[in-house]
């Protein structure tokens, strides 16, 4: 028994190698290839913003997208309740930016157990063009975000585009959750785009053409998904449109968490990805190479193999990480807190490994059931 543990954890170490190889040649690949910008493709965009409450550094967030180097697009903020705080920013918004179509919308509506879809529907009702972007209100952009992030949609056969983030954290429990998405998340995103083309997106950025959201039955089809944005690129690939990842990188701006809310925002999203692919979430397991290399040490009782098995693995994930992190995002919570990173995966594979058990999560005070293929349903109804 001892010996099939010994070679299966030396065969999840070799996994582990080989991902982070695949990921530094994924990573370099994807953002040496060659995108042509069109500057005379400009179509029409309604941007939709879903807002609940004041994020860190709100004001600047949401007037990115008010300064566009951008002929005609429309903004549409959407907001559920009337005391909201974040209304007093949306009015100074439309009072600096005159020459900008912007537009709020206040509704209570509820169309599904997920709020932020709701708004989303409650804004769509008031778009006026064919292309829409949604993106989440912790999200900042350059001028030119909006020219080149439509560039994709020159291909009639793309119904989807989205993009990878570089987070902005402040405080140390931020910038650990932020340390995993820069070396961990997005080297995955990478490694399943050069595999296949991604079939999800990514609330960061998702523009959808408005009849690849028709054909699968409009935000009525998500209202009731935790994961709405990995819906919005799965979906409409199942109907035959294709998702693109662009190359162009958003800053996301977070929030001060403490650590309980980390751990629990964690566990919400691992617990979504083991209800949605459970195929996927047990593949997470090949990611691990800091812990499974570890593990084999111990039970090899630090033997030569152990020890070179530890030592290639996490010189590798540490290479791996700063390609992708530092040289390729240019995260600077990467840069500060790199040598924390097999801390990191530590934690993480403790996280995981709870994920298993259970499926009820928090989220926004909510206490909610995750059922088969994510969806969301209320604590109380489950009862």
């Amino acid at each position: 028994m001892m010996l099939l543990i010994k070679w299966l954890l030396l065969i999840l170490c070799l996994a582990a190698i080989c991902f982070y190889c695949y990921s530094i040649y994924a990573a370099i690949a994807f953002f040496t290839q060659t995108r042509t910008i069109d500057p005379a493709f400009l179509p029409q965009v309604t941007i939709l913003k879903p807002i609940c409450g004041v994020d860190r550094d709100a004001e600047d967030n949401l007037a990115s997208c008010c300064q566009q180097d951008y002929p005609e697009y429309q903004i549409i903020f959407a907001v559920r309740d009337r005391e909201d705080p974040a209304i007093a920013i949306i009015d100074k918004l439309i009072q600096q930016f005159p020459n900008v179509d912007i537009q709020l919308v206040v509704s209570d509506r509820i169309i599904g157990a997920n709020l932020k879809v709701s708004n989303l529907a409650n804004a769509l009702t008031a778009a006026k063009y064919e292309i829409l972007l949604i993106a989440d209100s912790d999200i900042r952009v350059g001028k030119d975000y909006l020219q080149r992030i439509v560039q994709p949609l020159q291909d009639e056969k793309v119904g989807v585009v989205t993009c990878l983030y570089r987070s902005l954290a402040q405080g140390w429990v931020t910038s650990f959750e932020a340390l995993g998405i820069a070396t961990s998340f997005h080297p995955s995103v990478l490694v399943s785009n050069q595999l296949e083309n991604i079939k999800f997106a990514f609330g960061s950025t998702i523009i959808i053409r408005k009849q690849a959201l028709e054909a699968i039955g409009g935000f009525n089809a998500i209202a009731d998904y935790l994961a709405d944005d990995f819906q919005l690129g799965y979906l409409p690939a199942q109907v035959g449109y294709r998702v693109f990842l662009s190359n162009y990188i958003v800053d996301h701006i977070l929030d001060e968490s403490t650590l309980a809310d980390v751990i629990q925002r964690q566990i919400r999203w691992l617990r979504c990805i083991w209800v949605s692919r459970p195929w996927g979430y047990l593949g997470l397991v090949f990611t691990y190479g800091t812990v499974t290399s570890l593990l084999l040490l111990l039970v090899t009782k630090g033997s030569i193999i152990g020890w070179t098995g530890l030592v290639i693995t996490w010189v590798l994930r540490l290479i791996m990480a700063w390609v992708i992190g530092v040289r390729v995002f240019n995260d600077p919570v990467t840069k500060q807190y790199f040598w924390l990173i097999p801390f990191r995966d530590l934690i993480h594979f403790a996280i995981w490994c709870y994920g298993f058990f259970g499926k009820a999560i928090t989220w926004r005070g909510q206490q909610l059931q995750l059922i088969q293929g994510g969806k969301l349903v209320l604590q109380e109804n489950m009862d």
